[in-house]
């Protein structure tokens, strides 16, 4: 199946590893070019050589504070100077700190709200002009599969990936009179650094190895396996492209 991505202008944000690197990495595959943004410099570099040699398409790097409004529209604008503007952008950031409600103060709130609900308001506000531009465009939003049910320690990152999926779906509504298609995907338990080290975590709270706590949460996975960035990124790739064109609104668990 042709994905109709070549030559797209796509920002990825978060995507120097996991589960933002596997949609770049697919959609570089496809023949798009790939802006990525993440925190650390060194490591955001390093993917976009890797990302390269991979696919041989055109990788941007850029450093990227999702919680910096200032940062957001800075990778904006340095997408749009070098590939000439923004077709396609997938909204997300790595998830606030894990804990319990008396965890967390005032200051804890506002930093997660910052990170996750406002970084997603922000970045989709900064592409919009371009997509409009351009008489169309597609975003993709990834939350998790706790705003279906939520996870017990990860109180934070319930409470405001359910806004952001509230604002994909919302978003879904109001922009598409303008071809402008938002969905959003919930990873489930999928194999990260991020999920490697919420296993460590509950691991030390039960006083058992990570391995232990990962071989029960496959018990209750029918496909009784952790899944690949490699398949949340073809997802994700085919939502943002051509071959999806009448699909939107849609949360999707991976």
């Amino acid at each position: 199946m042709d994905l109709g991505l070549r030559g797209k202008v796509a920002m990825v944000a978060a995507s120097s590893k996991g589960l933002g690197y596997g949609i770049a990495r697919e959609l570089a595959r496809e023949g798009a070019l790939v802006s990525i943004g993440s925190r650390t410099e060194s490591e955001i570099h390093d993917a976009a050589e890797v990302l390269t040699n991979e696919t041989g398409g055109d990788v941007l790097a850029n450093v990227l504070d999702a919680s910096d409004p200032k940062s957001i529209q800075a990778w904006t604008d340095a997408t749009a100077d070098a590939f000439g503007g923004v077709d396609l952008l997938v909204v997300n950031a790595g998830g606030p700190p894990a804990g319990r409600f008396d965890d967390f103060e005032d200051a804890d709130w506002q930093a997660a709200f910052e990170l996750t609900l406002m970084s997603s308001v922000r970045m989709v506000r900064s592409v919009l002009p371009f997509m409009r531009e351009a008489s169309g465009g597609s975003i993709l939003t990834i939350t998790s599969v706790s705003v279906k049910e939520p996870i017990d320690f990860l109180l934070l990152s319930n409470v405001f990936r359910s806004g952001v999926t509230s604002l994909a779906k919302s978003l879904s509504q109001q922009l598409a009179p303008e071809s402008i298609r938002v969905n959003n995907l919930m990873p489930g338990r999928i194999d990260t650094d991020r999920v490697r080290s919420l296993d460590t975590m509950n691991a030390d709270a039960k006083d058992v190895l990570a391995e232990e706590v990962k071989a029960a949460n496959e018990l209750g996975i029918p496909l009784g396996r952790y899944g690949t960035i490699e398949e949340f990124g073809k997802l994700g790739a085919f939502l943002l492209s051509d071959a999806a064109s009448y699909i939107t609104g849609q949360t999707i668990a991976v």
